[in-house]
């Protein structure tokens, strides 16, 4: 059954508070209006921590043992060490960087109970199948790309030019292909006509005087490309041309491509991906390393690599008033104990749960109140960039309401090359669980299939493949930390705590999970509480 068109107007009652005007924007026009609203009366977010603590003294004669060489791990020892203490590094993998990999030409990867995935990209080619994008507000990340000399390019998180696939919906739009920059400016536009009116009109009680009311009117107009002279909405330039302008002499200007009506966007139900850049931690363009995610990984293996040792599995984590005893195992079977004052402990509690430790009870206890996102992703080497040379997109998303599919994700790297590789999908919860029960070859095709729904050119483009189920990597069960409200209240003021002489520290206790921020911002918190123990 259709969804019925918007209701008439209604009068809101006198002197409205700002915030229950934008919630009346939204019951009116949607996301689309509640964002123009905010932006016309200037809210913004607030920057992330910036560098880490500014720590005094000495930690010479004192060993630190640091489970894990992920980022957070890594961040531990080396602003550590820079304090005089001896840090080691015991890493389960037989490289650094944890979740922070980026898989190309030579990279493995063995799943529980899958089969062996060996990555054969082409030389150049590569899909960060881990974290792929940074913020700019998340300082601590940008801190030590800086410090580390890792060159950054932009990453376009979001493209007007690219296309949008719901089949959920219904009416002309549904199960079509259509581009967002359309979608953003029909649904924007009608909206800002509706209200405009409905403002001029003085169908509208707003906390604002007559004056303002205009302004705001003016704003809309700009908003919404509305015509000044009867607030009607009859498109934008910026939602594309049916004629492109150029060197033209009939019929000169180009010729605009005609709006979609408001109730074939709505019932498309396409307008949900107008949010998609609203958090704090994404915004239209982002950052990336040039090469690869895991180029960050290196610029910190660069700093510690000779403290970590590889191909070692932690079994016991011991502790008393004096130290702590780390009992592990090496891949080539060899086993032995690490003796130190204190450990950082930055493996996820997903593995850490099923590892013998001194933790106190209540550690213990909170630890079970986390739990953990199941995530996949697929990277798809295609033998030329047709997204690029027949569609005109460079880079970007295609937003899809297909929950096993999630969103498929266009390179910002390389432009104009000879060959790309896309993010074929972006995948949580059940849909992980479900596709990750595919081989590698079953997922690729699951990923083609939907592909080429969108561009006619997928399929034959489709050369090479390699995915990831997080929740299924041995030494992380998981892509990130899952809170919810009454764990964050009772558990994670525990976690956050010493356990004797042990600090966990990871994503998992930051309120940036699934970030590279969040690992390091843990990192330097649990760091101060150390050397400030350790200094007593």
């Amino acid at each position: 059954m259709a969804e019925a068109l918007p209701k008439p107007v209604p009068r809101l009652l006198s002197s409205p508070s700002r915030r229950q005007f934008l919630y009346r924007l939204g019951a009116i026009g949607g996301v689309g209006a509640v964002m123009a609203g905010l932006e016309a009366f200037g809210m913004s977010v607030a920057s992330a921590q910036t560098a880490p603590p500014a720590l005094t003294g000495s930690g010479a004669g004192k060993r630190v043992v640091i489970i894990g060489a992920g980022v957070g791990g890594m961040t531990a020892a080396y602003e550590l060490s820079k304090l005089g203490y001896q840090c080691q590094i015991i890493e389960a993998r037989s490289f650094a960087g944890g979740r922070c990999q980026t898989a190309r030409a030579g990279f493995s990867l063995t799943e529980l109970g899958g089969e062996a995935q060996h990555c054969t990209f082409d030389d150049g080619q590569y899909i960060n199948h881990g974290p792929w994008r940074i913020p700019f507000n998340h300082q601590s990340t940008l801190h030590y790309t800086k410090e580390f000399g890792v060159p950054l390019e932009v990453m376009v998180n979001d493209n007007d030019a690219s296309y949008v696939l719901f089949e959920g919906g219904s009416g002309p739009l549904a199960g079509q292909p259509v581009r967002k920059a359309q979608v953003a400016a029909d649904m924007r536009g009608h909206t800002a006509e509706l209200l405009a009116k409905a403002v001029r009109g003085n169908r509208l009680d707003v906390p604002l005087s007559a004056e303002d009311q205009e302004v705001f009117v003016s704003y809309l107009v700009r908003e919404g490309y509305l015509s000044s002279r009867d607030l009607s909405y009859s498109g934008a330039d910026g939602r594309g041309y049916d004629l492109w302008p150029g060197a033209l002499t009939e019929p000169g200007p180009g010729r605009l491509s005609t709006p979609f009506p408001m109730a074939d966007v709505l019932h498309s139900k396409a307008w949900r991906t107008l949010r998609s850049v609203a958090g704090f931690s994404q915004q239209r363009t982002m950052f990336q390393p040039v090469g690869g995610m895991d180029r960050i990984a290196a610029g910190f293996a660069a700093k510690v690599g000779h403290m970590i040792q590889y191909g070692t599995v932690v079994e016991r984590i011991d502790q008393d008033d004096h130290g702590v005893d780390v009992a592990w195992v090496h891949a080539a079977g060899q086993r032995g104990t690490t003796k130190a004052n204190y450990c950082v402990c930055t493996i996820p509690l997903s593995v850490l749960r099923h590892i013998e430790a001194a933790l106190p009870d209540a550690t213990k206890q909170a630890m079970s109140a986390v739990a953990y996102q199941p995530v996949g992703k697929i990277g798809l080497q295609m033998k030329r960039r047709f997204w690029e040379e027949d569609h005109f997109i460079f880079g970007g998303h295609v937003y899809t309401d297909n929950e096993d599919i999630g969103s498929l994700s266009l390179p910002s790297w390389d432009w104009q090359g000879a060959k790309g590789t896309v993010l074929g999908y972006y995948q949580f919860d059940a849909a992980a669980i479900k596709v990750s029960a595919m081989t590698p070859a079953e997922r690729a095709e699951f990923a083609t299939a939907f592909g080429q729904k969108v561009f006619p050119q997928y399929r034959e483009n489709v050369e090479k493949s390699f995915s990831v189920a997080w929740h299924r990597v041995q030494y992380n069960m998981g892509g990130w930390a899952e809170w919810d409200e009454e764990g964050r209240r009772t558990a994670y003021p525990v976690l956050c705590q010493p356990a004797g002489r042990i600090y966990l520290a990871g994503e998992h206790l930051s309120y940036l999970t699934g970030w590279q921020a969040g690992a390091i911002e843990s990192a330097w918190l649990q760091i101060a509480k150390l050397h400030h123990q350790a200094s007593a």
